[in-house]
């Protein structure tokens, strides 16, 4: 009785089990299809992110230049430069020295009326809306605003040249 049970039955022995070459054609078909309603979708979340890091950087270097003026009791410039290819430049100095400087990706662009902006030690500044955009254009613009009593805020907004 053992015996039988370790002979395959003929009909058995030529039937493979596994894929055919069209199921597994069938199934990468659907793969690339979905990857490729995926992938736009990424990048414009990664440019998204980008804007919203850098909306973030410039908010946070404006909130430190204008502690260092009350501080220093001195008018404190912020400053940008788009550096083209390379990262991007934020500094925040006096008339002597530099205090901070802060990088940014080099895919944001920020966009102002004016490049710098002078933070008074009675707590005054320039009003000022800064525009951060990305090279991808599906991503969404963001606004820094600068009140003339020097109170930031971000918000969604803007367009990009």
């Amino acid at each position: 009785m053992n015996a039988s049970l370790n002979e395959l039955s003929p009909k058995l022995k030529n039937t493979s089990s596994g894929f055919t070459l069209i199921e597994l054609m069938v199934t990468i078909a659907v793969l690339a299809i979905i990857a490729g309603i995926a992938a736009p979708n990424i990048s414009t979340q990664l440019a998204d992110q980008r804007v919203k890091s850098t909306a973030a950087t410039v908010a946070n270097a404006l909130k430190e230049a204008k502690v260092e003026s009350i501080i220093r009791r001195q008018d404190i410039i912020f400053s940008y430069d788009n550096d083209g290819d390379d990262a991007g430049t934020i500094e925040i100095e006096n008339d002597s020295d530099t205090i901070a400087t802060y990088q940014y990706d080099a895919n944001s662009t920020i966009t102002s009326t004016a490049s710098q902006i002078e933070f008074k030690p009675s707590k005054t500044a320039d009003a000022m809306v800064y525009t951060i955009c990305d090279s991808n254009d599906s991503a969404l613009p963001r606004q820094v605003i600068i009140t003339a009593v020097a109170n930031i805020s971000s918000q969604l907004g803007g367009s990009c040249p």
